[in-house]
């Protein structure tokens, strides 16, 4: 966390003083006292700026497409706005509180479609609760289970809320990277390439390490963790006693024949292991903000104390939508009509769309394995035009991305800020797309990209 910072202005705060007048009245005046107690809590100190607030600044400034923010710009299926629309014209107790850990209807199809998946028998009172999307889970389950002290391992790139949220629950983040290997000549590289090194990630354990972080299919890379590098992965957490906080909302979207698999569902993993899942990642609804963690009561029980005293419970309306979606899927589940089968065969349709089309002006694409989002090597770019407009220190990658918003009209978002700052520097030349957008929007994106293509002709 650093050391303890002195006060300044901006941490002081200042408040009106209110005064009695001899008639009993009371009067308001403008007498401003500036608090000589600290006001910001020290656990905030190097986590107030969100590079992500700057980036969308620029992208509504200047009409440009935007490819950064991972969310569709479409509709979610037919039958979960149905089932939306049920649930708030349907029954009107549905306006009102429900169990403050879960919808029963909600936490009762979680724990029987997941069950089967992660090869337990879960209890939908013990071993599911429901968060204001996975990052409420994470959150949750960072303040539940880290403490003061404890060390986290998270593997980057990640996605950058677990680091500030290790360091607000008093943890200190240890990061190991994952890194690319050369691809075949003339194969296009692939997220499968990116891969942590046996030793480097044997190394992180320690006797003060506490939980490890693991995210597949990988934001932003795209990755998805083979069976074998879960086992090594396993096998360490066995090893040392280290809890592991698994985030999998990408879970659905996997391509080519990938296969996702749940580390939980590992000999000895289940007792240890946080799953994580997002409903608006499932069902293309991210403002519906329902997400889920899933695991043993002896972790989720620690969960519910945190959950219970801050947020209490979720909207109703929005977990019985949820409900009914899960339950028209576990119908359907591994048939051609099943959404789980549809959608991925949809967006790996617009990956390849996205992927030759941003091969035509240069850019590199690693062809992911799942998720939302591609990345792309700009390091071409970075060699012929190394000077764009920045600060000395500012990372490569967001000196371009704010060069081809303004200059090209593209939004992407930096991959430097997906890791920690050590590795910013070895990994400044590549950026993120996300390709999980309405074909309109993809078609915008080829009309700049034809207008750049030309732009480049000598």
């Amino acid at each position: 966390m650093g050391a303890p910072q002195k006060d300044s202005a901006s941490e002081t705060g200042t408040q009106d003083v209110v005064l009695s007048c001899p008639t009993g009245a009371h009067h308001t005046e403008a007498v401003k006292l500036a608090m000589a107690k600290r006001v910001q809590a020290r656990r905030l100190t190097g986590i107030d700026h969100n590079p992500w607030v700057e980036y969308v600044r620029l992208a509504s400034e200047c009409d440009a497409v935007n490819l950064g923010q991972g969310f569709p710009d479409f509709p979610p299926p037919d039958f979960a706005l149905e089932a939306f629309r049920q649930a708030v014209t349907g029954d009107f107790m549905l306006n009102q509180y429900t169990r403050a850990f879960g919808y029963p209807p909600l936490t009762e199809i979680l724990a029987s479609f997941f069950g089967k998946l992660l090869g337990q028998e879960l209890d939908p009172l013990k071993n599911v609760l429901v968060t204001v999307g996975a990052y409420g889970a994470l959150f949750t389950a960072f303040q539940a289970l880290v403490e003061e002290g404890d060390e986290v391992i998270i593997v980057e790139p990640f996605f950058d809320c677990y680091e500030p949220m290790t360091l607000m629950a008093g943890g200190r983040p240890v990061f190991v990277s994952l890194r690319p290997s050369p691809s075949q000549d003339k194969e296009p590289d692939s997220s499968s390439n990116w891969c942590l090194d046996p030793a480097e990630l044997a190394s992180k354990f320690t006797a003060r390490t506490k939980a490890l972080v693991l995210n597949t299919p990988n934001n932003p890379l795209g990755k998805v963790f083979s069976k074998a590098e879960l086992e090594l992965v396993a096998h360490l957490c066995r090893q040392h006693d280290v809890l592991c906080i698994s985030d999998e909302v990408y879970q659905w979207l996997v391509y080519d024949g990938h296969q996702h698999t749940s580390i939980a569902s590992l000999p000895g993993m289940w007792e240890r292991t946080l799953t994580i899942g997002s409903a608006g990642k499932t069902f293309s609804a991210t403002g519906w903000k329902v997400g889920w963690a899933l695991g043993p009561d002896a972790l989720m029980r620690h969960l519910r104390t945190v959950h219970q005293n801050s947020i209490f419970h979720c909207p109703t309306q929005g977990q019985a939508a949820v409900a009914l979606s899960f339950e028209r899927e576990l119908q359907h589940l591994g048939q051609p009509c099943s959404y789980f089968v549809q959608f991925p065969q949809a967006m790996q349709r617009r990956r390849d769309h996205m992927a030759r089309s941003l091969q035509a002006v240069g850019l590199r694409p690693v062809i992911p394995q799942g998720s939302y989002f591609l990345i792309t090597d700009i390091s071409d770019f970075k060699s012929k035009m190394p000077d764009l407009p920045g600060a000395a220190d500012e990372p490569y990658d967001r000196r371009f991305v704010k060069w081809m918003i303004k200059n090209k009209g593209l939004v992407a978002i930096p991959v430097s800020i997906f890791f920690s700052q050590p590795q910013q520097q070895h990994f400044d030349h590549y950026i993120r797309f996300c390709f999980v957008k309405d074909e309109s929007t993809l078609r915008a994106m080829d009309e700049k990209l034809q207008k750049w293509k030309a732009e480049l002709r000598p």
